[in-house]
């Protein structure tokens, strides 16, 4: 099998999301039943809920989780461009509650590991016996100088879908043909690798069809980044001219930002936009902070055999909150990890020893509606992280007709049908 075949059909399918399940027999309970809390209804945090549900009915499982409705940040830049619904991207937890998990629907605000309670924001408080944090990315507001919680609103991010998503959106349906739309990009490591420069490029489409004479300008702070080669060959077949991308070594790191006049300074230069996007640096969600899991880089190191973290015994955490090795940031990740910390803690409830995980993630990007690709990669425990398995995985190749791109895009859609499906269908 050539390397680039690994993300097709099998993974839009359902079986490599399925890839993650381990034979372990279910575990049996004499005493009270097992107590898991789940803190965080993304796709880490639903699919994890489910996943320890389905692996043995006794447990008593809590998905802590204080909004109603998930917003999915995978093809929600697809709705900043104009060509889908909010709507199209927003689940609710009611399938979840119809398998016997409780919703507690509030915030949680407390962690004591030492009793194994968690606070919530009505005063409440539920024990565990595993904890299981799921909590996203919070954004570093001090890393910045000029961008804080009120510029959002001049100067958003939409790196949260949202309300954010759709404030972007309005601002480049206002916007004048002909004006600039300036993104700024952190160093690594933050949600989505690929996520800002599919964003650059389905702007890109819009203003091609909408708005023929505006620009796009990326201001990054890496030199590299990822399906980079793929990203730049789209750029240059269906945008020529439109998109500039600014390294690192190039100037093109944003050092401050004034929101009242949409600039971005950088060492060399400053750029004005008409609409202006900060992708701000990030670290795992507050709840971690408050747990005392995350480190010195604010993401939260784990053990990733049983994903249970280095810093405090029985907590666990998944998704894009971990310290994850090779393994990036994705919602497949979150998704694939889930499931294996779910058997993970079953096998640890139960009083076993969990067996090695071996994930997959895969990734597509979409650099027009018709236009998409991929990465794929196969992850295993080496030297305390997740590294790749040599030999598995692989990117889209280079020189393909337009119909494989075409492909590629419905493929990305029906991914996107399976993993929703798989956390909150």
């Amino acid at each position: 099998m050539s390397k680039h075949r690994i993300s097709r059909r099998g993974f839009v399918a359902g079986g490599a999301i399925a890839a993650t399940s381990f034979a372990f027999p279910l575990p049996a309970f004499a005493q009270a039943a097992p107590r898991v809390v789940v803190i965080g209804g993304g796709f880490g945090g639903a699919s994890a809920a489910r996943a320890l549900r389905r692996t043995n009915p006794k447990f008593d499982v809590t998905l802590v989780e204080q909004n109603p409705t998930f917003t999915a940040c995978p093809f929600s830049n697809v709705v900043i461009a104009g060509d889908r619904k909010i709507e199209a991207q927003q689940f609710d937890y009611k399938k979840i509650a119809a398998e016997g998990i409780a919703i507690a629907a509030q915030s949680a605000v407390k962690v004591d590991p030492q009793a194994r309670i968690v606070g919530l924001a009505d005063g409440k408080t539920l024990p565990y016996d595993r904890l299981i944090l799921s909590p996203g990315i919070d954004f570093r507001f001090d890393a910045l100088p000029g961008y804080d919680e009120a510029a959002t609103q001049k100067m958003p991010h939409a790196y949260k879908a949202g309300e954010q998503t759709l404030l972007l959106s309005r601002q480049l349906q206002a916007m004048e043909d002909g004006g600039v739309f300036v993104m700024s990009v952190p160093a690594n490591p933050f949600r989505c690798p690929p996520g800002p420069y599919e964003r650059a490029s389905l702007i890109a489409h819009y203003f091609k069809t909408k708005k023929p004479r505006s620009k796009v300008v990326i201001l990054d702070a890496k030199d590299a980044f990822s399906k980079q080669k793929l990203f730049q060959q789209a750029w240059e077949t269906l945008y020529p001219g439109v998109i500039e991308w600014v390294s690192q070594s190039k100037g093109g790191q944003v050092v401050s930002v004034d929101p009242s006049t949409n600039t971005f300074v950088t060492d060399f230069n400053k750029h004005k936009a008409t609409v202006a996007n900060v992708i701000p640096p990030q670290r795992a969600g507050r709840i971690a902070q408050i747990a005392g899991v995350t480190d010195n880089s604010g993401w939260c190191p784990i053990d990733p055999m049983t994903f249970e973290s280095k810093l405090v015994p029985n907590i666990h955490i998944v998704g894009d909150a971990s310290i994850a090795g090779a393994m990036p940031k994705s919602a497949f990740s979150a998704n694939s990890q889930a499931k294996a910390c779910a058997q993970a803690v079953a096998t640890l409830i139960g009083g076993g020893k969990p067996e090695t995980p071996k994930l997959i993630n895969t990734c597509y990007s979409l650099a027009s509606p018709d236009y998409g690709f991929s990465v794929a990669g196969v992850y295993t425990p080496k030297n305390g992280l997740f590294a790749d398995v040599e030999g598995a995985g692989g990117v889209s190749p280079m020189e393909v007709p337009r119909s494989f791109r075409a492909d590629e895009a419905r493929y990305a859609n029906a991914w996107f049908g399976t993993i929703t499906a798989e956390a909150f269908g």
